[in-house]
């Protein structure tokens, strides 16, 4: 799909690290999570961090099998700075760097109107399509034939794959067909954080993965991240984010 690596690299925040009993969990804390971890083999995990009260508490790291986004990176010795796909967490991360934006007056309302930020795209337009808001799109609510569920994301067929193949994503994405009323039923959609992504960066004037370090990694002392983009350049919005177990976790706090 002709994906790329953009990288950020500012130095991290150290965590301060508090004892668990402090962090009011029982002092042995690190024996029943060890057995449990032991006991379960079968999970393919990467990593566990426990934060609490803004304090590190508990870290453990293993061995295990990685992609970048379903591409391969063989079996990795997961340690504390080993950047890990965040998949779809990089949805909600697109969410809160529209809120970000929201509130600096540098994008519309969830209640305006989503088509009138892609005026370019007007030519199929109906009715049904010009009462989407943008909240639709933040609520995947926009009513549209998309699937990503029952079909594996190797499959062309699946919705966000066709969507990254397609010669223009956003198109693709607004003229899926309408199967309901808009507002009407949440139906996962990573089309739909495509176009919150796209109206960010029209607002702020800058590429995704620029503004994010900028707005909102920086300032909780994210370290170095990565987040692939496609073939024209642009960051994949929707699962495209890579990023420590640590610095996840302080995306965790925040919210």
């Amino acid at each position: 799909m002709g994906q790329s690596i953009i990288t950020t690299a500012a130095a991290g925040a150290d965590w301060l690290a508090i004892s668990p009993s402090e962090a009011g969990f029982t002092s042995d804390l690190e024996a029943p999570l060890d057995k449990a971890i032991t006991e379960k083999r079968v999970w393919n995990l990467h990593g566990v961090v426990v934060v609490r009260k803004g304090r590190l508490v508990l870290e453990r790291y293993f061995e295990g099998d990685d992609h970048a986004r379903g591409s391969p990176l063989g079996k990795i010795a997961f340690k504390a700075d080993t950047l890990h796909d965040l998949r779809s967490v990089s949805k909600s991360v697109v969410g809160l760097l529209y809120g970000i934006a929201l509130a600096d007056r540098k994008v519309p309302p969830p209640d305006a109107p989503l088509v009138a930020s892609f005026p370019e795209y007007a030519d199929f337009a109906d009715p049904a399509r010009n009462r989407w808001t943008i909240y639709n799109a933040l609520t995947m609510t926009m009513g549209t034939d998309w699937d990503e569920l029952s079909v594996p994301y190797s499959d062309p067929t699946n919705s966000e794959i066709a969507m990254d193949m397609a010669p223009d994503r956003y198109r693709f994405v607004l003229a899926a067909p309408l199967v309901m009323e808009p507002g009407k039923r949440w139906i996962y959609n990573g089309g739909a954080t495509a176009l919150l992504a796209r109206i960010i960066e029209r607002g702020t004037g800058k590429p995704l993965h620029a503004f994010a370090p900028e707005a909102l990694f920086d300032p909780l002392g994210i370290g170095p991240t990565e987040w692939l983009t496609d073939r024209g350049g642009e960051a994949i919005a929707a699962s495209g984010l890579r990023m420590t177990p640590r610095d996840l976790a302080r995306i965790g706090l925040l919210c």
